[in-house]
């Protein structure tokens, strides 16, 4: 495989995506410090494509760690009642307005898959809604059982925020 960048003699082999695998490595380092959640979970997956999105479409180099002021952007971008989705929507827009005629990018194509991934998969998770249940909701008791079906992203997002915040 040649890297991204050649002086054109890589013999035309497939182009290695390193920024998108470099994204997911951060994200992954991130989220194995943090110690949150087992990487063999459908919920690891989804905060490390989270974290992986968000790291991938942020302006900035990306050091051989994540400097100080990169874990403030990434925290800040990935908070609770920010516009995470949006940001991530108009950013592969973005992408692809800065580039139409160009070659596939496969960083690019990887992107666009993990956020399909995020937004069409759905995971059960606990219903935070059922459990801030208001104190007159019938008997003061609520199901602490209570789960339902969410996209990935809005299971992955907080939990690479709090593995952020723990980094």
């Amino acid at each position: 495989m040649r890297p991204e960048h050649t002086d054109g003699t890589g013999g035309g082999g497939p182009v290695v995506p390193m920024a998108w695998f470099y994204a997911e490595y951060l994200a992954d380092e991130v989220l194995l410090t943090g110690d949150l959640m087992e990487p063999t979970t459908l919920e690891y997956r989804a905060g490390r494509d989270a974290l992986a999105l968000t790291i991938f479409l942020s302006d900035g180099a990306v050091a051989d760690v994540l400097p100080a002021a990169r874990v403030d952007e990434l925290r800040l971008l990935t908070a609770y009642g920010t516009a995470w989705r949006q940001w991530i929507c108009e950013r592969l827009g973005e992408l692809e307005l800065r580039t139409p005629d160009c070659p596939p990018d496969p960083g690019r194509e990887l992107a666009r898959a993990a956020w399909r991934w995020l937004e069409e998969t759905e995971l059960l998770a606990a219903d935070l809604d059922a459990i801030g249940a208001p104190s007159w909701a019938p008997q003061g008791r609520v199901e602490e059982d209570a789960q339902v079906w969410t996209p990935a992203w809005q299971l992955g997002l907080p939990l690479g925020h709090l593995a952020v915040h723990l980094y």
